[in-house]
């Protein structure tokens, strides 16, 4: 199992706090965003991890190293060179040679304990699965989801509200030939004449067309997204209480 993480935006809805440093590089609680997340994995017995870098790439090269040392794992990185001109399908694409075998992908600005982790690699055998927790209702801005029973039919933030079933979290865990098919649908749809502005979960839409794509369920667990001011001191106060 590996993990694959999308760390190669600004975060400029953060703007002042990620003028000089990417968002992945925040502190929160007195670790970097980034470093939290690969802590939980590691506690999971997870080594190997490849990092998507783009803005401030430079100091994201070299947190990166000085987390694998520490932990003593493995950690690549992929630089997607069109992080400021694109949306996060690009990002996913520059590193469609590292989707081989089991592996993980997560947005890279989750926080979230080892329990969420382990939680994820207990879900049911799938070639593919959708983290998901339910809401009473749900905003714009969250990653909706439609589902026939446990199978995943739609995702994204455009669908009516009145057919959302849950929301994505930001955990996609692809298990055999599950990866090299999700690469399949990211290299054709980049192709395309909005390839560098559409999100990669359009493509976990497409894919779900030809693969049964499940969702797990995470109501009962603590994490975090940070996107504004208000997330990261949000975030913050969740990590003090761990």
């Amino acid at each position: 199992m590996k993990v694959i993480i999308l760390g190669a935006g600004q975060g400029k809805r953060l703007l002042p706090l990620t003028e000089m440093v990417p968002k992945a590089l925040l502190d929160v609680g007195g670790r970097s965003l980034i470093g939290r997340q690969i802590d939980a994995f590691v506690a999971c017995g997870i080594k190997e991890f490849v990092v998507v870098t783009g803005y401030g790439d430079g100091l994201m090269e070299a947190a990166l190293k000085e987390i694998s040392s520490d932990l003593g794992i493995q950690v690549r990185t992929v630089f997607n060179p069109f992080y400021s001109v694109s949306d996060n399908l690009a990002s996913c694409w520059m590193a469609r040679h590292e989707m081989t075998g089991d592996f993980i992908q997560v947005n890279g600005d989750n926080i979230f304990k080892a329990d969420l982790v382990a939680h994820l690699l207990a879900a049911p055998q799938a070639e593919v699965t959708v983290a998901i927790n339910h809401k009473e209702s749900y905003d714009a801005d969250d990653m909706k989801v439609m589902m026939d029973a446990e199978r995943v039919t739609e995702i994204g933030k455009r669908l009516p509200l009145e057919a959302v079933d849950a929301e994505a979290i930001g955990f996609y865990l692809f298990r055999g030939d599950g990866g090299q098919k999700y690469a399949d649908v990211l290299d054709s749809m980049v192709r395309g004449p909005q390839g560098l502005k559409q999100w990669f979960v359009t493509a976990v839409a497409g894919l779900s067309k030809i693969v049964d794509v499940r969702a797990h369920a995470f109501d009962d667990y603590e994490w975090a997204e940070v996107d504004f001011p208000a997330d990261l001191q949000h975030a913050r106060q969740v990590v003090a209480n761990w």
